[in-house]
C-alpha cells in the first residue's frame, strides 16, 4: 500500500490558523514539522552553499552547533549564515578538550540553578578535568577533577541525557615490564556520573585477574560490555556490580579519607578514588563471539546482529533472537558485493525495530516479523530497497598475442568502483522522518555527489540535491546546507 497524498502546505497552514488541529502540543509540533518537510522536499525549494571553512583539527557537530579547535570555538548553524557563538581563551596542550557531549535540559524536572535549564557541553580535558560549559556563552559552569592515577580520554552516554561514562586510556605494560614478566593488573577505569546535578555513581576498575585479557570495555543502558581480542563479547549488569563490589559511597564536594589521605572528592589534587573494585567474577548476563567484536542489540522483540567469528565470514551478518540465540528465518544477510570497503548493518534509529543494511550500490531496509502460526519465531523480510543509479560497465579486455591471436577476457568492476555511483553516507532525520543518502561518483580528476531525501516509511525518493562543492561530511539540513524558499518566513 503506497503513501496517501497529503494536503498542500497552504491548505495545512490555513487549517492550522483556523484551529482545526487538537490543542495538544505534540499534535501542533507534528503538524509544524510536516509543513517543514513539505517545504524542504518540494520541487521549488533550492539549496545553496552559504558558508565554507577549513580546520586543521577535527570538526564536531551537535544540535545546530559546529565546534572547532578541540571544542574551543563554537559556531551556530541555525541562522541563515553560520555565526560564531563564542571562542574560549587559548590553552596549553595539557588543558585541551579531548572529548565532549551535549547535555540538554530534561523536561519537567526541578533543577537547583537557573543555568541548569539551558544546554551545556560536558567536556573532558587532557589533564583529567570534567567540565560543564554553557553551550551558548562558553562559560565554565562546573568543574570536577577526576584523578591522577590514570589518564581519562573518552566520554559516552550510558543512558542518553541522564548518565555519562568517562573511560580511561588502556594501561599497557612497558617493554621492560613485559620482558621481566610483570603484567599490568588494572587494564582501564570507568567513572560513571548522574548528570545535572552532577552526582557520582562510582569509579570501576577493569582488572586482568577477574576479566582476563580485555581489549575494551564500555557502558550502555546499565550494561557493562567487555570485549576480547578473540572476538568474545560479554555483558554484565553494572547495577549488580555496584551493589556487590562498591567499597564506599562517595559524594562530590564532600570530605573523604581514602588510603591514609584526606581530601575533597572531585577537587584537585585528591580527585575521585576508585571505589568499585571487583574481587570475584560477577554474574554473566550474556556472551557471544563475533568478528571484530561487532555486536548490536535492537528490534521488537529483542534480537542481536553479529558476524561469525571467521575472517572469511566478513560481510556476513547473522540476526538472532536474544532470548534463545535462535537464528531468525532469512536471518543470514549477505550483500554479496565485491568492493574494497565492506558493507555495514545496524538497527534503524527510528525505534521501528527495522534494520538498515548499506552496501556500495544498494540500501536495504529490512523488517522483523512474526512467522504466521508461530509467534515464538521471527523472520527477516525486505521493507524496501534503494538502488544506486548505475550503468552496466562490465567490459571485455582484448589482448593480442605475439602470434597475432586475439584473446578476450571478461572482467567485472568493483561494486565501489569510483567511476560508479556509490553510497557513502546514510543518515536518519528523526523530526522530519527522512532518510538522507549521500551518493558519490569520481570521474577522472573531478567528482560529483548528491544528497537524496527518501521517505523513511516507503523509501520513495522525495528530493535530490547536487553537492556542487563535493562535500562528503554533510549532515542533513543543518551542517552544510541551507534551504531558501519564498515561504520560509511562515515557520
Amino acid at each position: 500500500m503506497g503513501p496517501t497524498r497529503k494536503p498542500n502546505v497552504c491548505r495545512r497552514l490555513s487549517r492550522r490558523a483556523l484551529g482545526f488541529f487538537a490543542r495538544d502540543a505534540g499534535v501542533v509540533q507534528r503538524t509544524n514539522l510536516g509543513i517543514l518537510r513539505e517545504l524542504v522536499c518540494q520541487e521549488s525549494t533550492k539549496f545553496k552553499n552559504v558558508w565554507t571553512t577549513h580546520s586543521k583539527s577535527p570538526i564536531a557537530y551537535e544540535r545546530g552547533r559546529i565546534y572547532f579547535d578541540n571544542y574551543r570555538c563554537c559556531v551556530s548553524s541555525v541562522a541563515s549564515e553560520p555565526k560564531k557563538l563564542y571562542e574560549m581563551p587559548k590553552c596549553s596542550k595539557s588543558e585541551k578538550i579531548e572529548d565532549a557531549l551535549l547535555w540538554e535540559c530534561p523536561v519537567g524536572e526541578v533543577l537547583p540553578d537557573p543555568s541548569d535549564y539551558k544546554s551545556s557541553l560536558i567536556a573532558l580535558t587532557a589533564h583529567n578535568w570534567l567540565l560543564r560549559i554553557s553551550a551558548t556563552t562558553g562559560k565554565i559552569l562546573e568543574k570536577i577533577y577526576l584523578a591522577s592515577y590514570c589518564k581519562f580520554r573518552y566520554l559516552s552516554w550510558d543512558t542518553p541525557q541522564e548518565v555519562i561514562a568517562v573511560k580511561s586510556a588502556q594501561n599497557k605494560s612497558s617493554a621492560v615490564a613485559r620482558q621481566a614478566g610483570i603484567q599490568q593488573p588494572i587494564l582501564l577505569y570507568l567513572a560513571v556520573f548522574q548528570v545535572l546535578p552532577f552526582s557520582l555513581v562510582g569509579v570501576l576498575e577493569i582488572n586482568k585477574r577477574i576479566f582476563g585479557n580485555v581489549t575494551d570495555a564500555t557502558l550502555s543502558h546499565g550494561i557493562l560490555i567487555v570485549m576480547y581480542s578473540s572476538g568474545l563479547v560479554r555483558l554484565y549488569s553494572f547495577q549488580a556490580i555496584t551493589e556487590q563490589f562498591m567499597q564506599q559511597k562517595l559524594d562530590l564536594g564532600c570530605a573523604c579519607r581514602w588510603g591514609g589521605t584526606t581530601g575533597t572528592v572531585g577537587e584537585a589534587p585528591f580527585g575521585i578514588p576508585c571505589n568499585i573494585k571487583i574481587t570475584d567474577s560477577p554474574p554473566l548476563l550474556f556472551e557471544v563471539s563475533s568478528l571484530e567484536n561487532a555486536f548490536q542489540i535492537g528490534g521488537h522483540p529483542w534480537h542481536y546482529i553479529i558476524t561469525p567469528n571467521k575472517k572469511k565470514q566478513k560481510g556476513v551478518f547473522h540476526i538472532c533472537a536474544l532470548k534463545d540465540n535462535s537464528l531468525a528465518k532469512n536471518g543470514i544477510q549477505e550483500m554479496e558485493c565485491c568492493s574494497l570497503e565492506s558493507d555495514w548493518i545496524y538497527f534503524h534509529p527510528d525505534a521501528s525495530g527495522r534494520i538498515i543494511h548499506v552496501g556500495p550500490n544498494q540500501i536495504k531496509v529490512l523488517k522483523l516479523n512474526e512467522i504466521e502460526n508461530n509467534s515464538s519465531q521471527h523472520q527477516i523480510s525486505e521493507d524496501f530497497v534503494i538502488l544506486a543509479n548505475r550503468e552496466n560497465k562490465n567490459e571485455n579486455l582484448v589482448t593480442v598475442t605475439a602470434s597475432g591471436r586475439v584473446v578476450k577476457k571478461s572482467f567485472n568492476l568493483l561494486d565501489d568502483d569510483p567511476e560508479q555511483e556509490t553510497f557513502k553516507i546514510v543518515d536518519y532525520e528523526d523530526e522530519l522522518d527522512l532518510l538522507s543518502v549521500v551518493a558519490v561518483t569520481q570521474i577522472d580528476a573531478e567528482g560529483k555527489a548528491h544528497l537524496d531525501f527518501h521517505c523513511n516509511e516507503y523509501g520513495t525518493l522525495l528530493k535530490s540535491i547536487p553537492l556542487v562543492d563535493f562535500l562528503y561530511g554533510c549532515h542533513l539540513l543543518e551542517k552544510v546546507l541551507r534551504f531558501t524558499c519564498p515561504d520560509s518566513s511562515i515557520l
